[in-house]
């Protein structure tokens, strides 16, 4: 029986996906089996305090950072490796665009919601001078600052291909503030009283300073209905920056020398904007219409916290521990200072808008 040509090519296209896949497994399970694992340490913390103190995101860049000391993987690892850091993070970053609903900010105000995006914008800016100040390099400077100024995490792996950051960079910029964010959540409720603060005036700054949304439930829940309820909105008027925020470096970080080895021109806008931060902006735009129902949501966040989980992981294995010695007091240094000043900066919004 003769081979037509389109059978030919169909066939090199099926051999090719499936080497690529063989390729990937190796690195792609290996990250696989240390999210387990920080998931499993994860439901452990839940079982014996209530809720996580360390989120399996952190455990995982901290597992695999503990495997590279005992084991540098070899050539065959590092394709799925590779893949799981950039791509599937890619992708994870995308899918988060589904938990935002804009519609659901209205509630809070125009001045609260223009008080959130100065405040966002001004942490930024002093974030980021304060970490130059003390010697670092541009990139992990605008990591810290924007973790500590919109979400966490989820700003750092968001920025982080945007700006070309290195591994080091990014793993240190997450464990330094996945630190300070254990330590916000535990000691946040102090300042109700030490500043005389009330339920709503708690839940706005709880909203303004603390990381990640399921840390200002966890710093708020305590203390009161309404202090959860404002902490959760404006802690999304918050992550509702990270998109400008990207698309800001994406057109402006070649000007200042920010743009990733080998990335788009300038004059080419389409190839400006990551795919990824156009998926974000389309899976918020759909969420918002409610073309992604309430209840599809769920299922698209949790895709996309195990798919970040998994990206970590293989940051931390791509990690050199070496490096993050050499850097570890002036980033630690760095983000407390920036921690400081965002939460002075909301205290005063606070006053500002006269909220009570």
């Amino acid at each position: 029986m003769t081979v037509t040509s389109e059978e030919r090519a169909s066939g090199r296209r099926v051999e090719t996906l499936a080497r690529w896949v063989v390729d990937l497994a190796p690195g792609i399970g290996l990250c696989l089996a240390i999210s387990i694992a920080s998931f499993g340490v994860q439901v452990l913390e839940v079982h014996l305090f209530g809720h996580p103190f360390i989120e399996a995101l952190v455990i995982a860049i901290l597992l695999g950072i503990v495997v590279r000391l005992a084991w540098t993987p070899g050539k065959q690892w590092q394709p799925g490796i590779s893949f799981s850091s950039k791509t599937l993070l890619e992708i994870a970053v995308m899918l988060l665009g589904a938990s935002i609903t804009v519609s659901a900010l209205v509630t809070t105000g125009p001045a609260l919601l223009i008080g959130v995006l100065l405040t966002v914008v001004a942490a930024i800016i002093a974030s980021y001078f304060i970490s130059r100040a003390l010697g670092l390099e541009r990139r992990i400077s605008i990591l810290i600052a924007c973790g500590n100024s919109i979400c966490g995490n989820s700003a750092i792996v968001a920025v982080a291909p945007v700006i070309g950051a290195s591994k080091e960079d990014i793993a240190s910029s997450i464990a330094f503030t996945a630190v300070l964010g254990v330590i916000i959540v535990l000691t946040l409720p102090l300042l109700i009283s030490a500043l005389s603060l009330t339920e709503l005036q708690y839940g706005v700054l709880a909203g303004l300073t603390v990381y990640a949304v399921p840390q200002v439930l966890a710093a708020t829940i305590p203390v009161s209905l309404v202090a959860t309820q404002f902490g959760t909105l404006v802690k999304l008027a918050r992550v509702l920056m990270l998109a400008p925020v990207v698309i800001f470096f994406s057109f402006y970080g070649s000007r200042f020398d920010l743009r990733p080895e080998g990335g788009p021109s300038k004059k080419n806008i389409f190839k400006l904007v990551p795919w990824f931060i156009v998926g974000f902006i389309v899976f918020a735009i759909l969420r918002s219409t409610g073309v992604i129902p309430e209840q599809a949501a769920f299922p698209l966040a949790q895709t996309a916290t195990f798919l970040t989980v998994l990206s970590m992981a293989a940051l931390g294995i791509g990690v050199d521990v070496r490096v993050l010695r050499q850097v570890g007091g002036r980033v630690t240094t760095a983000v407390v200072a920036s921690l400081i000043v965002l939460g002075v900066i909301s205290y005063m919004l606070i006053q500002f808008l006269g909220i009570s």
